[in-house]
Formats: structure tokens, C-alpha cells, sequence
């Protein structure tokens, strides 16, 4: 009889530990809540506009590609992506506009151009990103923080001597501001600290990582959309004999002596020699953990951000905008001090628009574009959210007015939205906050739920909500992480 393992969420960081744990040979079980996979990352369809619903940006490809190496399966023949030229359109209300190539000396040069700011100065940045990368990607990003090992290895000693560089002791904002003299180019590094659902005026400068991805290494567009991540990865289990069961929300997580022995979903016991959770660990501890010892510290850590989001069906081609675009606020840091001081939303917030149509025609009918529109904005904490969404609404339209000179209302033929409210019911999130716990404070990092319960045996935990962190890498890592306690390695 094989061992088996029950998964609790089918988020893509619960999928990818299906697909380890059955490659290891466990017979492997998921529980959904929701009648479909993928948790953030699923899709909307709307008369003829399909949008991806959740994260928008894939780097790190080698994290799906290994997957499919696991099963002895090559990757392009099941999930196949291109490398974007552009990563990013960026966009001033002063009419400025830089296009962020990934040719790194092509941005420079753009940036030099239309900026005024030194070619050398971004080369210089790019430089300190890969720097802090090599140094932190291995001790932070691919192993656990909860394993004195992790701390005592060759690479992690090296890095003690290297804090000052690798931006501990300064905030984001204090080194892009350092390093920059065009503020505009130290709002656009700034924006990096979103990308974890951080504010950069309070995030350490150690998150000046991100660059590195998204430039050095890569920003790359799933041929067939970001729900093609989740729909691979859920075809690839199932082909290794994970059985997915939907619309089965778990009940609790059942404990005896100190141990993990199943759970209870729709009244019926199901018993088990691992649990993986994948729920968001503050709910979870909250519902189907509530019964056992909280871990009342990490409950008790303040969240990440959230997201309004806006999916319109606009019926006209603005052939100025690409897949990633960012409307700047005038005044950011008032901007991140409504979301994480004042929990409100700033009059004249950074407006992202991500249209797939540009890569993906198909997305949107002839003549159409499908706009994924969405604002940072603080998690819920009771606020009148249906005024805060009106008012964001008119906002963010006469942001996109004045920008791209254009009267945009009447071009929406459809409207959906995602508010902190709906994603803390769609996905679990505690607070709707997408990221977990923030990453605020130097700390942060080793705030983070670890892989595994230390009180509760057979009991691990992956996903955005624990180490290493938010977003499709670092969820795909922590299953990986996860594994190896798994497997004792």
C-alpha cells in the first residue's frame, strides 16, 4: 500500500505538493473549497473578454519546468511561454513615458533619454539587485529559515559579512533615493516593494532583489495566459494519479497525541500519514487548526496589502499600452501611507492595467482589449468598502483620462470587480490581504510560518502565507521546501 497524503487547497503551491508528494509515491488526495483549482490563480470570462484573474507577472520559470522534469515530462510540450521584450509601459501625468525592454543596456539608454537619469546609474542598480540575489536567493529563497543548518552553511556565513550591502539596515525608498536622481526612476524601483504587498518608505532595501528577476533574469507571458500555470500544473497531477475533489471544504484538521492523523470534510473522517495545508495559515489556525496550541505571535503580525481590481471589457485598441502598464500617482508616499497608515485609499492611486489581449488577441474580441485594472489597497479592516470601490472607480477612470486623453467610460461593455471582501471569501486570505504577513520590518522574513508545525507532527504547510513568501516562485519553492521535511532531507 502506498503512504498517503492529503492536500488541503488547490492553490498552485497545494498542486505543486501534490505533484511531489505522488512522485515521491504517495497516493494523493486534495480538498477544494471552490468548484475549480488554482486559488488566486484562476480566470474570468466575460461575452467574449477573458482575463486571468489573479497574479499577473511569471518569473522564474525553472520553477514549473522542474515540475515537469519530476514526472520525466518536457516542459514545452506541456506548458510553453515566451520572454516579454517589454516588461513593463510607464506612464507620468507630466506626459513622460518609459518602456522598461529587457534588454537591461536598451533600459538604460531609455531611461537616460526620456529621464535625464545616468544610463550607469540603472546598470549600477541592476548590478546591486543580482548582487543581493546571489547572496540571499540561497539562504532565503530556496531553503528554510526554521533549520539551524540553513544558518550555518558556507553561502549563509559569507553573507553575514555583506548586511551592509545587501541592504538590511535601509529602507527601499532610502537606497533607490540614494542611488537615483530623478524621482521618477526612484518611484519606478519603488515600485518593486508591491510586488509582496509592502509599502517601499517602510520595507527594507534587501527587497531591491525583485529588479533582478523581473530584468536580469527574466519577465516571461504562458502562451496560453497565467491560467495556463494552474491548469498544466493540475493536468500534470492528475496524469501522476492525484485525486482532486471540489467543493469539499475541510472542516478540521484532525490531532491526537500530538500528531496529525487525517481530517474531517462533509462529515466524513479521512485519515492520512501527512497533511499539507495550502489554506492561508491565519485562517487556517483560525478554522480547521482551532482546536490546537496558535501561534499567536505570528496571527498577531500585521498583513499585507490588498487588491482592487477592476476587469473591464473595453471596446476600442490603445495601441500605446502593452501587458504590463503602471499610471503613476503624483505623490507616493502619501499614496502608501493611506494603505498602511490611514487603511483607506489615496484619491490618486497607481493604476496597473495588465492586457493579455496585447500578447493573447484572443483574450478580447476584434477591436477590444481586456483591461485587468487594479490599485494597491489596504486589507479589510471593516471600512465601507462599497463607498472606497465607487469613489476608486471614478478615480482610477479619470486617472486613465487624463493619461492616455481619452474618455474611457463609455468604452466598457463589461465589468467585473475583486475587493478585499471577495478576495478573503474567494481564497481565504485572512483580511483579503494578498501576501500574508507584511513585509514591513527587517524582520519579516522570519516572521513567516514555517513549512512544518513544530507542535503538530505530520503536519506541513506551503503557499504564499509561509516561507518563503507571496507570488508564483516563492509559492512553487515552498512546496519544494516543504518536501523536503517531508522526506526528512
Amino acid at each position: 500500500m502506498p503512504k498517503k497524503a492529503l492536500v488541503i487547497g488547490s492553490g498552485i503551491a497545494g498542486i505543486a505538493s501534490s505533484i511531489r508528494l505522488a512522485h515521491a509515491g504517495f497516493s494523493v488526495e486534495v480538498f477544494e473549497a471552490n468548484s475549480y483549482p488554482g486559488g488566486k490563480l484562476s480566470e474570468i470570462q466575460i461575452k467574449g473578454y477573458r482575463f486571468d484573474a489573479g497574479p499577473s507577472l511569471f518569473t522564474l520559470p525553472e520553477q514549473m519546468e522542474e515540475l515537469f522534469q519530476l514526472a520525466g515530462k518536457d516542459p514545452k510540450a506541456h506548458f510553453d511561454y515566451e520572454k516579454l521584450e517589454v516588461a513593463c509601459h510607464y506612464f507620468w501625468e507630466d506626459g513622460k513615458q518609459v518602456k522598461a525592454w529587457a534588454d537591461i543596456n536598451r533600459f538604460a539608454e531609455e531611461v537616460e533619454t526620456k529621464l535625464g537619469e545616468s544610463a550607469q546609474h540603472v546598470r549600477e542598480a541592476l548590478k546591486s539587485s543580482a548582487y543581493i540575489y546571489d547572496h540571499l536567493a540561497p539562504l532565503f529563497m530556496h531553503r528554510s529559515l526554521h533549520q539551524i543548518s540553513t544558518w550555518t552553511n558556507a553561502q549563509a556565513l559569507k553573507s553575514y559579512l555583506k548586511m551592509g550591502k545587501l541592504g538590511i539596515f535601509s529602507t527601499m525608498h532610502e537606497a533607490n533615493a540614494q542611488r537615483f536622481s530623478n524621482p521618477k526612476l526612484v518611484q519606478l524601483f519603488n515600485r518593486y516593494a508591491t510586488y509582496n504587498g509592502s509599502d517601499p518608505y517602510q520595507t527594507p532595501a534587501t527587497l531591491n532583489i525583485i529588479p533582478h528577476l523581473e530584468f536580469n533574469i527574466g519577465a516571461y507571458f504562458p502562451k496560453k495566459g497565467m491560467h495556463d500555470i494552474t491548469q498544466s500544473l493540475y493536468k500534470l497531477a492528475k496524469d501522476l494519479g492525484v485525486k482532486f475533489h471540489f467543493n469539499a471544504k475541510v472542516d478540521e484538521i484532525l490531532v491526537e497525541r500530538g500528531k496529525a492523523i487525517g481530517i474531517k470534510v462533509k462529515g466524513e473522517t479521512r485519515l492520512a500519514g501527512v497533511l499539507v495545508n495550502n489554506m492561508d495559515m491565519v485562517n487556517a489556525y483560525k478554522t480547521i487548526l482551532r482546536k490546537q496550541k496558535q501561534p499567536t505571535k505570528l496571527l498577531n503580525q500585521p498583513k499585507s496589502s490588498s487588491a482592487l481590481i477592476f476587469y473591464w471589457g473595453i471596446k476600442k485598441n490603445f495601441s500605446e499600452l502593452g501587458l504590463h502598464n503602471i499610471l503613476f500617482s503624483e505623490d507616493y508616499k502619501r499614496e502608501f501611507e493611506h494603505i498602511f497608515k490611514k487603511g483607506s485609499i489615496y484619491e490618486d492611486p497607481t493604476v496597473y492595467i495588465n492586457i493579455t489581449s496585447t500578447h493573447k488577441p484572443d483574450d478580447a474580441p476584434a477591436g477590444g482589449m481586456n483591461w485587468f485594472t487594479m490599485i494597491n489597497v489596504p486589507n479589510n479592516q471593516g471600512q465601507d468598502w462599497d463607498q472606497l470601490i465607487a469613489e476608486a472607480r471614478k478615480n482610477i477612470i479619470e486617472k486613465v483620462n487624463r493619461v492616455l486623453k481619452t474618455d474611457l467610460e463609455p468604452l466598457i461593455e463589461v465589468e467585473e470587480i475583486l475587493e478585499p471582501r471577495t478576495i478573503e471569501s474567494k481564497t481565504s486570505s485572512s483580511n483579503g490581504a494578498l501576501y500574508g504577513n507584511s513585509s514591513n520590518n527587517r524582520f519579516a522574513a522570519f516572521l513567516r510560518h514555517a513549512n512544518y508545525s513544530s507542535d503538530i507532527k505530520n503536519l506541513y504547510f506551503c503557499g504564499g502565507s509561509v516561507h518563503p513568501g507571496g507570488g508564483i516562485p516563492l509559492s512553487l519553492l515552498s512546496a519544494k521546501i516543504m518536501m523536503g521535511f517531508v522526506l526528512g532531507k
